[in-house]
């Protein structure tokens, strides 16, 4: 097992390259490709469809969990239409309990 296999290769001149970033830095200074980015976090690409697999698997998972964040809201004692934290729903259970033992 090869263990300090470098793990990106330029498709124009076979040099490999440790890291992604290093393939886009030669990719930019020696071939002179156009580099494509991420509008949402930046993160740079050499081909199209690289980028739209990151936007599709990366961002899409973020929108996904911020629709879903909604659904699991804690309901406040005594009002059904509005939504209260845990702690508050502590609160209403204890508040009439006593020390009367």
């Amino acid at each position: 097992m090869d263990l300090f296999h470098k793990k990106y290769k330029c498709e124009e001149d076979g040099e490999k390259f440790d890291t992604y970033e290093e393939l886009i830095e030669h990719a930019k200074k020696i071939h002179h490709r156009m580099i494509l980015k991420c509008e949402r976090c930046g993160k740079q690409f050499i081909h199209e469809k690289d980028r739209l697999h990151h936007v599709r698997e990366e961002h899409e998972k973020e929108m996904d969990a911020r629709v879903h964040k909604n659904e699991h809201q804690h309901k406040k004692e005594g009002n059904h239409k509005g939504t209260g934290t845990p702690q508050e729903e502590v609160d209403a259970h204890t508040r009439n309990f006593g020390d009367n033992f």
